[in-house]
């Protein structure tokens, strides 16, 4: 799926049998805002989330990779023209994210708590472990950017199941540029506790020809809809195009 659908805001949320109402999640490798006219235009990035209409927004390369790592983001601009809230994730001041992951969410869905993860990999990853409270109820959520050699994603990923094994069963997003061209490869011991969902092709965004950017979910998520922002905005912005999923959550008991 190719483009995705304006949210009715004044529709009541959509239910499924014992389901509660939807989120919209996305996840974008904005590439530190440089895009492929080689300019750094964080209002083309800022205009591109704004318009996936998302609940939680994962995004990755949101810092530049030199000296504390300034985010390209402003705190301020990004209430301002996304109406989200980025959360805060950086180890530092000047950072929007962890290792270049960040999170933002819209009023309403609050943070109840927040982790860093170190992953292992020959230059430095990161990831970053929100758990969330949202009107549809709890959420878990990770934002990740993988390595590009396949034995270390492989690696990251059990890093990842590792970390998740003692936490509480919960609704349960891993979601970012997973940085696999292949169905399974690296990503084959997370396909075994989470069902990945790729929205469709978001790499290269001048032609896109790879499935990158990926969710994985468990814990009684379900898709009602995915997939990815291909117009001429995100086909410019970034050298990915965002990928969005409308997941819903188990019916509180």
């Amino acid at each position: 799926m190719r483009t995705h659908p304006p949210r009715d805001k004044s529709a009541p949320s959509p239910h499924i049998g014992t389901m509660s109402e939807s989120l919209r999640l996305a996840s974008y490798n904005i590439r530190k805002a440089v895009g492929l006219d080689r300019r750094r235009e964080p209002s083309r990035i800022l205009d591109v989330i704004a318009g996936l209409e998302a609940d939680v927004v994962a995004l990755q390369e949101a810092d530049r990779r030199l000296g504390a790592r300034p985010g390209v983001l402003d705190p301020a601009e990004i209430e301002a023209r996304t109406g989200m809230v980025p959360l805060e994730v950086a180890a530092n001041d000047v950072s929007l994210g962890w290792h270049g992951n960040a999170l933002l969410v819209r009023p309403g869905v609050t943070l109840r708590g927040l982790t860093r993860l170190a992953l292992p990999s020959l230059e430095p990853r990161g990831a970053v472990l929100a758990e969330l409270d949202s009107p549809a109820g709890p959420l878990r959520v990770l934002g990740v950017h993988l390595a590009l050699t396949r034995a270390w994603r492989r690696r990251q990923v059990e890093a990842i199941l590792t970390s998740l094994a003692p936490l509480p069963e919960r609704p349960t997003v891993v979601m970012g540029d997973f940085n696999e061209w292949s169905r399974l490869g690296g990503l084959a011991p997370l396909a075994r506790e989470f069902d990945l969902l790729s929205p469709g092709r978001s790499f290269h965004a001048a032609r896109p020809l790879a499935a990158l950017d990926r969710f994985a979910l468990r814990g009684g998520l379900t898709m009602a809809d995915a997939g990815v922002r291909e117009d001429r905005l995100a086909s410019v912005a970034s050298d990915h195009l965002p990928i969005w999923a409308d997941l819903r959550l188990p019916a509180l008991a």
